[in-house]
């Protein structure tokens, strides 16, 4: 997992002891670095443009604009959606 240098990843330990994920950290300033993540960035900028105010933003258009976005096609996933892609490493339980 490549993070960025933000205090929110101050926890990158836990983080790496629970999901047994190594995790990086880009150079500051160097967004290509973190290519993937600043896609999702403007995914989400699609539908929350800056200066959107967020107190206004429910829970029901949070999850709206999350699917949108898992059932979206990647070209870095051979042009499957991410939920495709995590639905295959996640046990079903029936």
């Amino acid at each position: 997992m490549t993070l960025d240098n933000g205090t929110e990843n101050a926890a990158h330990q836990d983080i790496t002891a629970a999901s047994h994920t190594k995790c990086y950290f880009a150079n500051p300033y160097h967004s290509w670095e973190r290519a993937t993540s600043e896609n999702n960035h403007g995914l989400v900028r699609w539908y929350l443009p800056k200066g959107t105010d967020f107190s206004k933003i429910t829970d029901q258009q949070v999850a709206q604009i999350e699917n949108l976005i898992n059932n979206r096609p990647r070209k870095c996933l051979g042009f499957k959606t991410p939920l495709e892609v995590a639905s295959a490493c996640v046990a079903l339980q029936g």
